[in-house]
This record gives C-alpha cells, sequence and structure tokens, in this order.
C-alpha cells in the first residue's frame, strides 16, 4: 500500500472519507478510499463533548485501534497539537507511535474553545505557529509522517492574512498548507497563489454538484480532500431514525424486512469473522 507521502506526490486529489473507529476505516478502505481521516469534531459530537475536550492520548488510542484493523493512511485532526512549541515533540512522538500517516495542526489558541463552532475564532500569532510546526519537524522520527499546517484566518481575518500566515507556515516546513474555506472561489484563489500540495474539506454533498471538480482542484495544487463529517452524519440520522421507529413501533425506514439480519452478516464480514473462525479451528480444533 502506497504512503500518503506517496499518494499526494502525484497529480490526483485524494479523498479522505472521515473514519472514527476500526470499522468505518474498513468501510472506507473497501470501498476504495486511499485513506481516511480522524475527525476531530465528528470524534466531538460522537463523545458529547466537542474537540475541545478530546486529549492526545485519546487520539492516539484510537489510532492505535484503527491501525491495528486496517492499514489505510491517517490523517489526525491534531487541533493546536496539545501545547506550545516544548510540547510537539510529545504530540509528534505519540502520533507517529499510534500509526498516523500525517498530522492536521491549526493555529487555534489553547486551550480550545467550543465558540469555536459559532464561527468565533482565536488564533495565535503567527511567529508562535511557525515556531510549533518546526519543532514538530525536529520531532519527526519518520520521514513519511506529514505535518499539515491549517489556518482559519480567512473567517478570523481576511484572505490577506490567511495568504501570509500560510506562506510564513509554507517556509517552516509544513508539508502541506490547509487554509480553511469552503467557497469554490476563494478555493481557486488560493489554489492560484499558494505551493502545493494543499488540502480542503470535502464538499458535505460531495463533488458532483460542486462547482470545481476533483479534476479541478488538483489541477489548483489540492492533494488531499478531507471528508469530515458526512458519513457521521449520515450515521447519526440513521441511528437516530432507527431508534425512533423501534419506540414507536414503526418499521425502520433504513431497513426492509429482513434486512438487519444481512447487514448484521455484512457487517460481520467487515470484521473478518472468518478469518478469527479458521485460527480458532486450527488451533483449539473447535
Amino acid at each position: 500500500m502506497n504512503t500518503l507521502k506517496q499518494l499526494i506526490a502525484g497529480n490526483e486529489l485524494i479523498v479522505a472519507p472521515v473514519a472514527l473507529n476500526p470499522m468505518m476505516a474498513r468501510l472506507a478502505q473497501d470501498a476504495g478510499f486511499h485513506a481516511a481521516y480522524v475527525s476531530g469534531g465528528s470524534l466531538g459530537w460522537l463523545k458529547c463533548v466537542t474537540e475541545a475536550n478530546l486529549s492526545l492520548h485519546e487520539m492516539a488510542q484510537l489510532g492505535l485501534d484503527i491501525r491495528s484493523a486496517c492499514d489505510i493512511p491517517l490523517v489526525l485532526d491534531a487541533g493546536g497539537g496539545w501545547g506550545d512549541p516544548v510540547h510537539m515533540h510529545r504530540t509528534m512522538a505519540l502520533s507517529e507511535a499510534a500509526g498516523y500517516a500525517a498530522l492536521e495542526v491549526e493555529d487555534q489558541y489553547l486551550p480550545r474553545r467550543v465558540h469555536h463552532h459559532l464561527g468565533v475564532e482565536r488564533l495565535i500569532d503567527t511567529d508562535l505557529m511557525v515556531q510549533k510546526l518546526r519543532e514538530l519537524a525536529a520531532a519527526r522520527k519518520n520521514p513519511d509522517t506529514l505535518i499539515i499546517a491549517r489556518t482559519n484566518a480567512i473567517r478570523a481575518g481576511g484572505m490577506d492574512d490567511a495568504l501570509r500566515r500560510a506562506e510564513a507556515f509554507h517556509k517552516a516546513g509544513a508539508d502541506m498548507l490547509f487554509v480553511h474555506t469552503r467557497d469554490p472561489e476563494q478555493m481557486r484563489y488560493l489554489g492560484e497563489r499558494l505551493p502545493a500540495p494543499l488540502m480542503i474539506f470535502a464538499p458535505g454533498d460531495g463533488f458532483s454538484t460542486f462547482a470545481l471538480s476533483r479534476t479541478d482542484l488538483a489541477g489548483l495544487g489540492y492533494r488531499l480532500a478531507a471528508s469530515s463529517g458526512s458519513a457521521f452524519a449520515a450515521m447519526y440520522k440513521a441511528v437516530k431514525e432507527s431508534y425512533e421507529s423501534l419506540a414507536n413501533d414503526t418499521p425502520n425506514p433504513y431497513m426492509a424486512p429482513g434486512e438487519v439480519g444481512r447487514q448484521m452478516k455484512a457487517a460481520h464480514a467487515t470484521s473478518r469473522l472468518q478469518d478469527l473462525i479458521d485460527v480458532e479451528r486450527t488451533t483449539t480444533g473447535d
């Protein structure tokens, strides 16, 4: 399997769907994706605490769980990196030990604030972020581990500030830049001015109706598109409506008669149940 570093060295846009557990990572791999994204935002909602309360050790444990079951490259949403420049050594060490292929670190003030989800941005000085990026690079042991520098500065200070920050992050040694925007014209503007490789969030509704195609984005230097919440939103809707139908004695809108059994068998296959049964038969004789 190609490393993420090898994948983004090509000319295509790599789409990485959100994976919050080993099952989701395997489903992503079985669907043909070459990378997956461990989203702090979606994991924060899943745990009902928001990403502001997620710890480095939680994310490292999740990486270990996924990597033990699936070898698809993982991109870690590392938020603000869990500290100042000195703490980046621990952040990199645990992330690499957990098997993450890339760390996405942003210039957010720490400790993180929940009002980030309401569009309120508190960004650290560019110089401090540059120091954090340099220490991440100094702590890196695996040359294939990518450092992705992210900023939400468009929303906080405008396009000019975002460009200045991104250029400084590039000079500091970031392997990939991520200037957050969901606006296609802003994506085009950034792609024409910043060096590849670049990262974006994939459109929530997919690329079929988006103003820029995957080919368009690749031509602008974008190499990684993380789908941070679409699968989580689908999971939330399916679980919520399934519970409601069970509580109200109404048909499950997601399951035809007999479908539960068929889907459970499919989940068993994704879990590689047969492989475990084969081991048991050859070792204990049962």
